[in-house]
C-alpha cells in the first residue's frame, strides 16, 4: 500500500469500530484504548524531523514474525517488545489492508476484557448469519 495516510485511516476506523473502544491523546500521539488499555498505538498524523509514521500493535501468534518481516519494524521501545508489542512504518511497503486490520484485531483481542470480545464475536456471527 503506497499511501500511508490511507492504511492509517483504516487502522484508525476499523480500531474504533471495535466494540468498547475510544482514541485517546496521551503525550500528544493518537491510540486506540478498550477499557483504558491501549491496543493501537497511531503516533501523529504527520511525520516530524523526530518522527516517522508507524503504528504499533500486540501480536502474540504467528502474526508477531509476519509484522516483523515488514522493512523497519521492530519491537516496540520502552520495553513493550518484550510483551509482544511491534512497531512497523507506515512508509514501508504494507501487507494488504486486511492484514493490518487482522493485526489490530489481535491486539484487541489481546488487550480486550472478556465481555468485549463476546461482544465482538457476537457482531461477527450476526453478520455471518445474514
Amino acid at each position: 500500500m503506497s499511501d500511508w495516510h490511507a492504511a492509517r485511516k483504516a487502522i484508525h476506523n476499523f480500531a474504533l469500530s471495535l466494540p468498547e473502544t475510544h482514541e485517546d491523546f496521551p503525550w500528544g500521539e493518537s491510540v486506540i484504548k478498550v477499557n483504558k488499555k491501549v491496543f493501537v498505538f497511531l503516533g501523529i498524523d504527520e511525520p516530524t524531523d523526530k518522527w516517522n509514521p508507524a503504528f504499533g500493535v500486540k501480536l502474540l501468534s504467528e502474526a508477531h514474525g509476519h509484522a516483523l518481516t515488514v522493512e523497519g519494524a521492530e519491537p516496540s521501545g520502552y520495553g513493550l517488545g518484550k510483551a509482544g508489542w511491534v512497531t512497523v512504518p507506515f512508509e514501508s511497503e504494507l501487507p494488504d489492508t486486511e492484514v493490518l486490520l487482522d493485526w489490530v484485531e489481535e491486539s484487541y483481542r489481546a488487550i480486550a476484557p472478556k465481555r468485549a470480545i463476546k461482544l465482538l464475536d457476537g457482531q461477527a456471527q450476526r453478520e455471518t448469519d445474514q
